[in-house]
């Protein structure tokens, strides 16, 4: 399968189905000597773990990260850090029925039209759960950028109607509540949402923001390559997602270019910007101002009501879907984020250091 793999220099491949053995990563293009511990990897995995929340699916899977190459006595060696979780508590059996229709919302029919063939259990390739290795490969890429001083912080922003105000905005609430907003308010009013939608068989949807701080500018290139365009390009590649904002986002198709563009002033001798309508890119390039991205969530496709669909035999038929399912993903899908854009950033990073001469000059001859 092509498409299984993201970045430059730093490299990820995801491997794995839902209710196969297990699923991985192998990560490729880590710097030798960056500490690191299947616990730095767990840290992250349990921001993501099933059955850990009312508002998560109640498949109880510990998820415990085994790495199997490339670190040695506490520190990366340079060569491919391959990692894995395995599948414990798959229930294939409440799957077996769909293999003959195509569900909607989901990648089914579009998997079948590709391969003329799938793995039903769980959605095989197309599960979330193959985002245990996008987490455990951004766990890597986090503790990388933090040597650098640069940080991630991701969080829910809203879910359905329900959005968080900025003036009551604390980072230290995110792991305070389950839906990991930073807005207690929020979350609470989220919840009374969520149990109407249980109630109603139903789900809804919402959006995470992700603020990254400490990146410098020049990072990114002009074209192909632009750093917005590869964070939209690795958000995107995230299943649940359907859109994604870079600063203003779509607000600026309302705003005139006096309002929307930042102006530019010298403050302790560097060149900073009154503002930040372009969430710190600029022609694709970081400009040194904090990066804020978006990313819309959609409503969890497997509802437990019943709905219209086509089996094989090109025949209209009735379901009402089996399994164990979140009636939001928005929560779950935070630490994702984070990570796919952790993975970006550091790729982006790795590639500058070839982009001037006298950064060369510098680092091999001091």
């Amino acid at each position: 399968m092509f498409g299984s793999s993201i970045g430059n220099i730093f490299k990820i491949t995801t491997w794995g189905e839902s209710h196969g053995k297990a699923v991985g990563v192998v990560v490729d293009g880590c710097p030798a000597g960056l500490p690191l511990s299947e616990e730095d990897i767990q840290i992250f995995l349990n921001r993501r773990k099933p059955g850990q929340s009312p508002y998560a699916t109640p498949r109880n899977e510990d998820d415990q990260v085994e790495i199997l190459s490339g670190v040695f006595e506490g520190r990366t060696t340079g060569t491919p850090i391959s990692m894995m979780v395995w599948n414990k508590t798959a229930r294939s059996a409440d799957y077996s029925e769909i293999a003959s229709y195509y569900r909607p919302g989901h990648a089914d029919y579009t998997f079948d039209e590709k391969y003329g063939f799938r793995d039903y259990r769980g959605g095989g390739r197309s599960s979330g759960r193959e985002t245990i290795g996008r987490v455990a490969a951004g766990a890597i890429a986090s503790k990388f950028l933090n040597t650098l001083g640069i940080r991630l912080h991701a969080y829910t922003s809203s879910i359905g109607s329900v959005a968080i105000d900025e003036n009551r905005k604390d980072f230290s609430d995110i792991f305070n509540n389950p839906l990991n907003m930073p807005d207690k308010e929020a979350a609470l009013q989220a919840e009374q949402l969520l149990q109407e939608m249980m109630a109603n068989k139903d789900s809804v949807g919402g959006t995470i923001d992700c603020e990254i701080t400490g990146l410098p500018s020049g990072i990114g290139d002009p074209v192909f390559e632009k750093l917005d365009a590869n964070l939209a390009k690795a958000i995107m590649s995230i299943g649940s997602v359907k859109g994604v904002e870079i600063g203003d986002g779509f607000q600026v198709t309302s705003a005139f270019g006096s309002e929307n563009n930042d102006a530019f002033y010298i403050k302790d001798n560097k060149v900073t910007k009154k503002t930040n309508h372009a969430g710190g890119i600029l022609g694709g390039i970081s400009d040194g101002s904090p990066i804020y991205l978006r990313a819309a969530i959609k409503p969890t496709p497997s509802i437990f009501q019943t709905q219209q669909t086509v089996n094989k035999d090109g025949e209209n038929i009735d379901i009402q879907i089996k399994g164990r399912h979140d009636p939001v993903i928005v929560p779950r899908a935070v630490v994702v984020v984070e990570s796919m854009a952790a993975i970006t950033v550091m790729d982006a990073l790795l590639a500058n250091m070839t982009s001037r001469m006298d950064h060369i000059v510098k680092f091999y001859k001091g």
